[in-house]
């Protein structure tokens, strides 16, 4: 399973904030920690924002902090909201499968429970778990502690 350039970032963002709390985190600093690109960032906290995960301030003061405990943001959930039910294969999207064996195919059963057991696995987990070693986290992204 490949995960979309969205939820990666999603879950960098997420991580950048747990261990910068309780400051708040810009999306300058995201980018230039990470070397990714502001404006998909821009995006990535806004959606953050809008499904509940970010409380994100605009101005002069900006900034995004999390909008609940790290320890009450779990991974499955995080990776289920930036895949938004992108199919893993085209047999799962009905409108668009063209696969002429589906019908005698056994494939879509079993990817199908591949999927279950992956987002049970980081059902298991939460952005406080990925940031058990803060300092270490911070000193990678080339940051100070907060």
């Amino acid at each position: 399973m490949r995960l979309s350039v969205f939820t990666d970032y999603s879950l960098r963002v997420l991580i950048q904030a747990a261990i910068r709390h309780p400051n708040k985190v810009t999306i300058d600093e995201v980018a230039t920690a990470y070397g990714i690109s502001r404006n998909h960032l821009i995006k990535v906290i806004n959606e953050l924002g809008r499904a509940g995960f970010l409380v994100t301030q605009r101005g002069r003061s900006g900034g995004f902090t999390l909008a609940r405990p790290a320890e009450r943001i779990f991974i499955s959930e995080v990776v289920k909201f930036g895949e938004d039910g992108q199919p893993l294969v085209e047999c799962f999207d009905p409108d668009r499968n063209k696969c002429v064996i589906t019908p005698a195919c056994k494939l879509k059963g079993m990817i199908s429970e591949a999927k279950r057991a992956f987002f049970d696995v980081l059902g298991k987990y939460t952005i406080a778990d990925v940031c058990t070693k803060p300092d270490a986290l911070l000193r990678h992204l080339g940051l100070s502690a907060p």
